[in-house]
């Protein structure tokens, strides 16, 4: 059969990868990057890298959702039905709910990963058919704060700057984002920009020490949510020294008087006090920015998930306006995208308070200018229910039907306590959803299935304002129909009940497409002069890009002029208001939550890989090791975590990057991988069981970056490891399978396991638990079920009085006996030496029965391999460190040496951020290693004025 090869985009982050996807028949075989694609030329990271894996016939058999399914009631468990059956039942529930409660009570929950197609189709339901505004997105917990500071400031809803800014900018200001980890290939681009004019300047604003401050030249660690003071503060010094334009301020923007006097108190000792940083680091920070001949500034979540998250977007913005670093190649404020299509989901108006081609749903005008072209008598004028409101209205019993789409809310929502009280009370639930796994899908009355990544047809906007083709590889398999054809269907039934026919004629999602176009003329966002056809004649191309352009505009405001009334930006009087949660005596931690490497949002594509588990393999709570040293805690400890929503139990660890007075937890871990009790005995929701819902009253975004919490050590002194090899067609169905039992303990974790990269590469279940007394045997036996160490050869040890179990699976190989999987209850001491063994599949001596005794000590020679740094060659820290003990000689030369000996840092380059770091952190084994500075800080003699003329 021969192979095909068709071009898309990654359906990851918004940095908008073009990749060329090989196939054969309905089978993905392969991904690369397309060189020709403007966003990443041909590079990759470690997720876009394994696209492919996650798509395969073995993760589609364990996870996808096939069928349209129903449960009867709730609790049991779903049965297959027609697609006819499931949609004329979906109309006759939301029909029924619009007639009893009227349509207010339905509400549309959808995601920044669905196509500008998709998205369109259910805004035009919500608004236009059904008559409700109640449809909000998962971009609202990502966005919305970019999208309210660029409104408030510039006038539109649009990032002026592009990707090739970076070669362009002499000081690049890197606020609340780690794109070294969340937007990889742009990190690519960046450390390229640096090489080639190493005179640049890079500052990175964030708590933590993150894997981007290593490239930095200064590093701000300011505490949690007083970026605002920050940036007044940069203000102040830019005001004293000088380093205004006030010309370009007088012709071009407003307000700038009263945000001058907002300012004024700021003084550096101020800014010092409130944000932890030293005044002469801010000078240098102010210096830089406004000095530069051209400053781009990056940003992300730390800046948007806050309850400030539009004052400090707005508050930036400032920065660039007073020192004119906007509207010139290498100069803006560039907010990153979060996920792969949010930007295509605000150009349709797939918001709350949104109309289509960035109409605002509060002007009347916008209304009446949407209503005549859909062809309706008018869009509701009642504001709609942001993402937070709407599920507390469901809790509240207000919202009785909610559909949800391509996103997972029982993982992803702040609050889960509300937010699952939401999904049991409401009447009717419908998950429209590619995958079965979402923790989700146990909520819903109704799950079709979609297709996804590699099987949909239509376009997705990036960061830069770039739309680029969506194509499929594959048909869709079994019974999965693309979103945008399960919305016309269910609206043309609907239709029928609310008599009001022939608002969904689309037969191809470029018939969508073309409408949607047609609603952007003469707005901000025109893109009447692009076609389904000149993207595939020419490529990606940017807007705006009206009938009769040339070509779409690279970067915005170049002449000064903004899309507001008089033409003028406007400066925003931003207040500082510090964080929701206050620390206090009672709960003394400021809980940050960010991003892991190598998975994406709640892992429900990335999860299904356990290579990408490699770098980290479990939950963890990071804390800095002098905290950890004060409260006697050990790497491994297992802490209780609590906010003032709830708790859950997890590992400690310490870090570096970490400062004290501060914790650090992926956003990733949901109950799909995290289980066990709080102290009620309700099961974890995961790491969203304690973030706060508050929100930024602009943006109506959640402050999921920080909540005060208390840590305190959980005396559980029961464990269980259990860590098997398994089929590749059974893994993911038994790490399944393993989330009922998880709930049962105080403690459970189980993710994907393997060996690594390779032709060799097996794969397998990683599954902890632990509890303050033994559970009974059964339990036990269940798990040793699940993972195949219950078959008449494996050899056991039982204590049941002591709650002592030890089984362990081997496998003759030749001569050679090896491990295949293990498990041990009570005293687990062994437990990292044995998951080394089955790793690295070390033989065994004959007499395997060694393996039963409890003891930290193995019975073979075992080496210490640690954690994947480099996931796609599988290089560990441990090998790195070993190399770097014997190789002096510059950073540079140690770098390459390690890329040429081991590989690491040669394929997508993910790593790269991490090699350079253990290259300045571990010295020659005959050199001893030099004090390092806690970061790296630039400094000044020089001090601004500290009172005002």
């Amino acid at each position: 059969m021969t192979p095909r090869e068709t071009r898309s985009t990654c359906c990851y982050c918004g940095v908008g990868c073009g990749v060329i996807v090989t196939s054969e028949g309905d089978a993905i075989t392969g991904v690369r990057g397309d060189p020709d694609h403007p966003a990443n030329r041909g590079r990759l990271c470690t997720k876009g890298a394994t696209l492919h894996r996650t798509a395969g016939a073995q993760v589609t058999r364990q996870t996808r959702l096939l069928a349209p399914m129903h449960r009867a009631e709730r609790g049991a468990p779903p049965q297959p039905v027609t697609w006819d059956r499931a949609l004329d039942l979906a109309a006759m529930r939301l029909g029924e709910v619009i007639e009893r409660h009227g349509p207010d009570a339905v509400g549309f929950y959808v995601s920044g990963q669905l196509l500008t197609e998709d998205y369109y189709v259910f805004n035009k339901l919500a608004k236009g058919l059904i008559g409700t505004n109640n449809i909000d997105t998962n971009s609202r917990l990502c966005m919305s704060s970019a999208v309210a500071g660029y409104k408030k400031t510039l006038g539109a809803d649009a990032p002026p700057a592009c990707y090739d800014d970076l070669d362009h900018a002499h000081c690049v200001f890197i606020a609340g984002a780690n794109p070294a980890y969340a937007h990889p290939v742009l990190f690519r681009r960046l450390e390229d920009a640096r090489r080639a004019n190493p005179s640049m300047k890079i500052v990175v604003a964030d708590p933590r020490r993150t894997d981007s401050v290593a490239l930095a030249d200064l590093h701000l660690p300011l505490l949690p949510g007083t970026d605002v003071m920050l940036f007044h503060g940069m203000l102040h010094v830019m005001l004293w020294e000088g380093w205004t334009r006030p010309e370009w301020i007088a012709a071009h923007t407003t307000g700038f008087d009263a945000l001058k006097a907002r300012v004024r108190a700021c003084t550096p000792e101020r800014v010092a006090q409130v944000c932890g940083i030293a005044p002469d680091a801010l000078l240098t920070a102010a210096r830089w920015f406004a000095t530069s001949p051209a400053t781009l500034s990056l940003y992300c979540q730390g800046l948007n998930q806050s309850s400030s998250g539009t004052a400090k977007n707005a508050a930036l913005i400032n920065l660039h306006l007073a020192a004119a670093q906007i509207g010139r190649p290498g100069a803006g404020p560039f907010s990153l995208t979060g996920q792969p299509n949010a930007m295509g989901g605000r150009e349709v108006g797939g918001l709350a308070n949104l109309l289509s081609a960035h109409r605002d749903l509060a002007d009347p005008a916008h209304r009446a200018e949407v209503a005549a072209f859909w062809g309706v008598s008018d869009v509701p004028a009642a504001p709609g229910l942001t993402a937070v409101e709407l599920f507390q209205a469901a809790a509240d019993g207000q919202v009785r039907a909610l559909w949800i789409a391509c996103t997972n809310p029982a993982q992803s929502m702040p609050d889960q306590a509300t937010v699952r009280r939401a999904l049991q009370r409401a009447e009717f639930v419908v998950l429209q959803e590619a995958f079965a796994t979402p923790a989700t899908a146990s909520f819903a009355d109704l799950l079709l299935p979609a297709t996804t990544w590699g099987e949909k047809d239509g376009t997705v906007t990036n960061s830069e304002r770039r739309i680029s083709r969506v194509r499929a590889a594959v048909p869709a398999p079994g019974e999965a129909r693309h979103d945008w054809r399960i919305v016309v269907d269910l609206a043309h039934r609907l239709e029928v009940r609310l008599g009001r026919p022939g608002l969904f004629p689309y037969a191809t999602p470029e018939a969508i497409w073309n409408e949607h176009r047609e609603s952007t003329r003469g707005r901000d966002l025109d893109i009447t002069g692009l076609s389904y056809a000149l993207l595939e004649q020419r490529g990606p191309q940017q807007w705006p890009m009206p009938e009769g352009a040339a070509q779409g505009a690279a970067r915005l405001y170049g002449d000064g002029v903004f899309p507001t009334p008089d033409g003028r930006a406007r400066f925003v009087d931003a207040e500082y208001r510090p964080p929701h949660e206050a620390r206090s005596a009672h709960r003394p931690f400021a809980l940050i939550t960010g991003r892991l490497r190598d998975q994406w949002h709640g892992m429900t594509r990335t999860g299904t890989l356990g290579r990408l588990f490699g770098h980290e393999s479990a939950p963890v709570l990071q804390l800095n090791p002098r905290d950890l040293a004060v409260r006697g805690f050990a790497d491994g400890d297992l802490v209780r975590v609590s906010s003032a929503r709830g708790s859950l139990v997890v590992p400690v660890r310490g870090a570096d990057e970490v400062a004290c007075g501060q914790a650090f937890m992926a956003m990733h871990w949901g109950s799909e991988y995290l289980g066990g009790c709080d102290a009620q005995g309700t099961p974890s929701a995961g790491v969203n069981t304690l973030t706060t819902s508050a929100r930024c009253p602009d943006s109506k975004q959640p402050e999921l970056k920080h909540a005060a919490v208390r840590i305190e050590r959980c005396a559980l002194p029961w464990r269980v490891c259990g860590v098997a090899w398994l089929p590749d067609d059974d893994v993911l169905a038994v790490q399944r399978a393993l989330r009922a039992p998880m709930a049962d303990v105080d403690y459970a974790a189980c993710v994907p396991f393997s060996s690594g990269a390779g032709g060799d590469e097996r794969s397998g279940v990683l599954f902890h638990a632990a509890a303050g007394l033994p559970q009974e045997a059964g339990w036990l036996e269940r798990i040793e079920r699940l993972l195949r160490l219950d078959a008449a050869d494996c050899l056991r040890y039982a204590d049941p009085r002591l709650g002592q179990r030890r089984t362990v699976r081997l496998r003759r190989d030749g001569a050679q006996v090896r491990l295949e999987g293990f498990l041990i209850a009570g005293d687990t001491r062994a437990q990292r030496w044995m998951t080394e063994l089955l790793r690295a599949s070390l033989p065994v001596q004959a007499d395997g029965r060694r393996l039963l005794q409890a003891t930290e000590t193995p019975p073979v020679a075992v080496p210490e391999r640690g954690r994947a740094v480099c996931t796609c060659l599988n290089v560990a820290r441990s090998e790195i460190a070993a190399h770097l003990g014997k190789h002096a000689g510059t950073p540079a030369e140690r770098l390459a040496s390690l890329q040429t000996t081991l590989g690491c840092g040669t394929q997508c380059g993910s790593c790269l951020p991490e090699l350079k770091r253990l290259v300045h952190d571990i010295a020659p084994a005959d050199v001893e290693p030099a004090p390092q500075p806690a970061a790296p800080v630039a400094t000044s003699a020089t001090a601004p004025m500290q009172t005002w003329s």
